[in-house]
């Protein structure tokens, strides 16, 4: 599958900004499932600064500075990607309980591991989200069947509800409320995950939206995406996506992952200006 993916972003500043530092993460990377074959960052005003490089996580990230006046910050992103992912995958009758005891050992390999087993601010644990857990992580299930299981309820249980909840928004609060966006929902099936000892990674990118049967699609109207990753021994890292009840395949372009969604942040920086100012995005993946 072929993707042509644009992500526009633009703020307007009430008061002129005289500088402007900002860090993007807006570059797909390359996986075994996917390959980004080219990428076209085009930045008004131009920056007098660039820098490219990868993140500790292997994230494509690219720094600039703007160091005129201006009134306004466009960022567009054009990427060209192949999805390869098949559904065949056979996955391992594993335990859930076999993968965490395998976990505590001091091993090279689980030394990496350790830090997407770990809490961090935006995916808590508390006792409620352990009870939660416990419901699809019964004993002697396999893992790959918990977590699917885990998916779906949170698709069943939880209302999709744009608008409710800001990226600061606990998940306890998603729990008592039990509505949120795809953020959120990642954020709250990562926290149950690691409540149960395991490794869980926070995946951002984008999802190919159709348009109703005898409707066009509209240009722009499709949005960045998350989702969650598990580690699942003799396999690796398996997505799952409990906003849409499935297993990510190639509707999903991967563009980075972290241990939540601060280490994976689209656009993040800091400006020199008084007043405030207002955000607009516009996304459209296009099949090619």
């Amino acid at each position: 599958m072929l993707y042509k993916i644009t992500h526009t972003t633009r703020y307007e500043y009430d008061e002129p900004a005289s500088l402007c530092h900002n860090i993007a993460l807006l570059k797909p990377r390359n996986t075994p499932e996917q390959i980004c074959n080219k990428v076209h960052v085009h930045i008004t005003p131009e920056p007098d600064v660039v820098n490219e490089y990868e993140d500790f996580f292997g994230n494509r990230v690219f720094y600039f500075a703007i160091q005129q006046e201006h009134k306004h910050l466009d960022v567009t992103v054009t990427s060209h990607v192949e999805n390869t992912s098949s559904a065949t995958t056979q996955y391992p009758d594993r335990t859930w309980e076999e993968t965490a005891q395998q976990l505590t050992g001091s091993t090279p390999a689980n030394a990496d591991l350790k830090q997407f087993v770990t809490e961090t601010p935006m995916t808590t644990m508390d006792e409620e989200t352990k009870k939660y857990a416990l419901l699809s992580f019964t004993p002697g299930r396999s893992l790959v069947t918990a977590c699917m299981d885990l998916t779906q309820r949170i698709f069943e249980e939880f209302l999709y509800s744009p608008g409710f909840s800001t990226i600061a928004t606990p998940v306890k609060e998603i729990m008592k409320k039990k509505k949120g966006v795809c953020q959120d929902f990642a954020h709250l099936a990562i926290a149950c995950v690691r409540s149960m000892g395991l490794a869980a990674r926070y995946v951002s990118g984008y999802l190919e939206t159709l348009p109703p049967e005898g409707e066009e699609k509209l240009v722009g109207a499709d949005a960045s995406h998350a989702w969650f990753s598990v580690f699942v021994p003799d396999t690796g890292w398996v997505d799952f996506d409990p906003t849409n009840n499935l297993m990510p395949g190639r509707q999903h372009i991967t563009i980075g992952w972290g241990r939540d969604y601060a280490d994976v942040t689209p656009l993040k920086g800091v400006i020199l200006s008084g007043g405030n100012h207002t955000l607009t995005v516009s996304v459209d993946v296009q099949r090619l």
